[in-house]
């Protein structure tokens, strides 16, 4: 009877330490995705930065807004 006992344990521990190992692994990748979905959103932020850079660059919208600005207060 300790025989079986003794097996049903140690079956038990293996089990629960393949448990712990998956379940830690699963922690490990969602960690993983999330610093993967922040970096995303940085680039996107970034592109979209660059874009409204360029627009304002090409429309002269910058230099329009500051002199208009500089207007009101010099008058």
């Amino acid at each position: 009877m300790r025989t079986v006992m003794a097996r049903v344990h140690v079956m038990a521990h293996d089990l629960r330490a393949r448990f712990v190992d998956r379940l830690s692994a699963r922690v490990a990748d969602a960690a993983g995705q999330t610093t993967a979905e922040y970096a995303l959103v940085i680039l996107g932020a970034a592109a979209v930065g660059t874009l409204l850079i360029a627009w304002a660059t090409k429309s002269h919208a910058i230099e329009k807004l500051f002199d208009e600005v500089v207007g009101k207060i010099l008058p």
